[in-house]
């Protein structure tokens, strides 16, 4: 029987009536055709699931009943956030959505010189609500009760004067680098991985970045597509030090 999950954005607890609306409301009613008295299972992001069962559904929402908490999966014990090169529309879902997919951490988008999207106070608004979207239809899919941290956009060069967490290596992708992108994360506890846009990252930003810590290493033999190198990068550091090996 497939499981369908479902994210709500309110507090969540046994014995607990929530209300479906819009979106959330239609793809239960006329998407999936669910009826009363049907399981789904409910999540806000805090980490835990809820066995839940629809008790009526109204024209613009769904009545539903939280009945138990479900054990939460564990997230990866790596801390790993993709610090990422704004790139087009399609190209940004596609990393939003498997890096969620991967168990990333924290999202962090970054404008640097060769991104072709250039975003204003209102474009960077609708776009970090488009991808936090994204983000929690991945969640929906993959089993995540945990949702990624996406932060605002921010010009590169602001990004790199903020100090890097505790404990944090940094990364970034570079094919002419002679250090192995899978030795460089072991024994890491939190990683903070640089991926450029279309286009890489031109020579003053690769400096930058070498200048605040950011560790030079290579993923193989073949130059790829922004999109590529980050969901291959996220897949091998976890392989090594996170959740799938």
């Amino acid at each position: 029987m497939r499981l369908i999950r479902i994210h709500v954005d309110a507090p969540l607890a046994p014995g607990v009536q929530v209300e479906l609306r819009a979106k959330a409301a239609l793809h239960v009613a006329r998407v999936l055709r669910l009826k009363p008295g049907d399981t789904v299972t409910l999540f806000n992001g805090n980490g835990t699931d809820y066995r839940s069962e629809i008790k009526d559904i109204r024209k613009g929402s769904v009545g539903v009943m939280v009945h138990a908490l479900v054990p939460p999966r564990a997230e990866s014990p790596l801390a790993l956030v993709l610090v990422q090169g704004i790139a087009r529309s399609e190209r940004m879902d596609l990393i939003v959505q498997k890096a969620t997919e991967l168990g990333v951490t924290a999202i962090q988008p970054v404008a640097m010189t060769r991104s072709v999207v250039r975003l204003d106070d209102d474009a960077r608004a609708k776009k970090l609500a488009h991808w936090r979207g994204v983000a929690i239809a991945a969640s929906e899919q993959c089993g995540r009760a945990t949702l990624p941290a996406i932060a605002e956009p921010i010009a590169f060069d602001a990004w790199l004067l903020q100090p890097p967490g505790a404990r944090t290596r940094r990364i970034q992708l570079a094919p002419d680098s002679g250090a192995a992108l899978a030795a460089a994360a072991a024994g890491a506890e939190r990683i903070e991985l640089l991926v450029g846009p279309e286009g890489g990252l031109d020579e003053p930003e690769r400096d930058a970045a070498l200048a605040a810590g950011y560790l030079a290493c290579r993923l193989g033999p073949r130059v790829l597509r922004s999109e590529t190198a980050a969901v291959a990068a996220l897949a091998v550091l976890q392989s090594a030090a996170g959740d799938l090996n």
